[in-house]
């Protein structure tokens, strides 16, 4: 098990979108066997899930987290206690003791809505129907030894307002039900109609948390938790307006290995992150791979796709 902390001076730091470094501990039989630092270089909110799933992180302990990036950390599999303060060895001893219990979105973002690439002068992708050519573009996958992964970018377009971490702020909701604005625990299994398995909060051991009804997840499946009964079990089927969307050709790039540094390393198939112009990384899968260029897909691999899923409520935090 390996869990991160926002780290600052030995402290828990109080704003997730804002830490330089995390502290890695590895875990095994609940005890700390060793740690490590890890730098963030300048991510924003959403790109530090990837920064942390790239280190296989499973758990990350924090002061403040927006709903954005409590979003993209549940999607990236990664458990998230937010609220916790002081020395970060400490946080992770009580952790592991059962004693902490996260706080939940408690840092109110702005521009939450954002998609990586959209809406943007960024080199990635098809704008207005022409395609432009990814120069000065680099990509941070998941073997970066020979791969410019964007460093010195400027951060998320989101942000969290003034003085958000230092308490909670109500959200705004979206879907009315018993449930919504209330933190949410469910286990969940998602399959596609030929059956087969995308995703399962089992295969992990951990329930998925999230606010309810305040659009963390896709809207098929909040709208459904929001107004879910604990110990309620639902079988739902949800098309792509509810889920993904549609698949969009015009996020599919085509650029010269020769401008895309480390590209020459890439597999057809790997999940790479590309960095745009404004400093930004975004995830991009490789489909395509010749001699002189590569193929970049940034729609999410399940855009497209209509989406089953088996659904049970555990928890609701009142």
């Amino acid at each position: 098990m390996k869990i991160a902390v926002t780290y600052d001076n030995g402290q828990v730091f109080q704003h997730f979108g804002k830490t330089k470094e995390f502290k890695l501990y590895t875990v095994e039989d609940g005890k700390i066997v060793s740690s490590e630092i890890l730098g963030s270089g300048s991510a924003g909110h959403e790109a530090l899930a990837g920064v942390l799933k790239d280190a296989e992180v499973d758990t990350l302990i924090c002061g403040g987290l927006g709903g954005g990036a409590q979003a993209a950390l549940a999607e990236m599999g990664i458990k998230v206690i937010s609220g916790a303060t002081g020395n970060t060895d400490k946080a992770v001893e009580e952790f592991l003791a059962g004693n902490l219990v996260s706080q939940g979105v408690n840092c109110d973002h702005h521009g939450e809505d954002h998609h990586h690439g959209e809406g943007h002068h960024c080199g990635h992708h098809d704008h207005n129907g022409e395609s432009e050519e990814a120069s000065g573009c680099g990509c941070g996958h998941h073997d970066e030894e020979s791969c410019d992964c964007g460093d010195d970018c400027e951060g998320d377009c989101g942000g969290c307002g003034g003085g958000c971490c230092g308490g909670s702020r109500e959200m705004s909701i979206i879907y009315e039900g018993k449930n919504a604005g209330k933190s949410v625990s469910v286990h969940y299994t998602g399959t596609l109609d030929d059956g087969s398995k995308f995703d399962s909060s089992y295969d992990r051991n951990q329930p998925l948390s999230f606010v309810a009804g305040v659009g963390m997840m896709i809207p098929g499946f909040d709208k459904v938790v929001v107004d879910m009964e604990v110990g309620e079990s639902k079988s739902i089927h949800i098309e792509p307006a509810d889920a993904y969307g549609e698949y969009n050709e015009k996020k599919v790039l085509v650029a010269n290995i020769s401008e895309v540094p480390g590209s020459e390393n890439l597999q057809i198939g790997q999940d790479i992150m590309l960095m745009n112009d404004m400093g930004m990384r975004f995830p991009v899968t490789v489909t395509e791979k010749t001699s002189e260029t590569v193929t970049f897909d940034g729609n999410h691999r399940l855009a497209g796709k209509a989406l089953n899923f088996d659904i049970t409520l555990l928890e609701v935090a009142e």
